[in-house]
């Protein structure tokens, strides 16, 4: 399963923003962007800001998203060519996709602090879809469709009331509902409330070079 290694908090500070890959720490003055507000590197807190070429404006923003969702180039350009032959906005399918991922999913409602955690669950079989094991963290669930844990995991009180914490601080989406141990599926993603946090037109015009 391959999926980003390194410092996390690096790509934060890359990006100028929070990008909450971290879970319980993001809301912390703990967190990097807080106390280390500059690019990583040796000469980081020294160094300006280079002014971005069109290209590079939409390079960085291809980057937040990937970053953002744990994925890497060549899945991600896949979901791009995939979001271009929906009938839809190639913008809002790309997002719908990103979002109806099952490791993102987990991490929406509140089972895992970060996708990254998500995704360990999803591949270690602690997840269920309509009462099935799925392990493929990219699967794509459908609206409907019922999210459980096993009962291993769902044993662990303290690990659920812990991300139940956080998910009161990020919110649950309005488009799923949630019981202790089990979420649904209500409707679609609303990808307009997503769309003011990326610029989705700007990935478009990187791929269409």
């Amino acid at each position: 399963m391959a999926t980003q290694t390194g410092a996390k908090c690096r790509l934060c500070r890359r990006e100028s923003e929070k990008l909450y890959l971290k879970g319980e720490k993001c809301f912390t003055v703990k967190c990097p962007i807080v106390s280390r507000n500059y690019i990583p590197g040796q000469h980081g807190p020294t160094a300006r800001r280079p002014r971005l070429s069109e290209f590079g404006t939409q390079l960085r923003e291809k980057q937040k998203v990937k970053r953002v969702y744990g994925i890497l180039e060549r899945q991600f350009s896949e979901y791009v060519e995939k979001a271009a032959k929906n009938p839809a906005e190639t913008g809002d399918a790309l997002l719908r996709f990103l979002e109806l991922r099952l490791d993102n999913i987990v991490y929406r409602l509140g089972f895992a602090q970060s996708r990254r955690s998500a995704r360990q669950l999803v591949g270690h079989g602690h997840i269920k879809v309509n009462g099935k094991i799925v392990t493929i963290p990219s699967y794509q669930v459908k609206v409907n469709d019922v999210i459980s844990t096993v009962q291993k995991i769902s044993d662990k009180k303290e690990m659920i009331k812990s991300s139940e914490d956080l998910m009161k601080k990020r919110g649950l989406p309005e488009w799923l509902s949630r019981t202790e141990i089990e979420g649904k599926i209500e409707t679609a993603p609303d990808v307009s409330v997503l769309k003011n946090n990326y610029n989705t037109s700007l990935i478009v015009e990187f791929y269409s070079r």
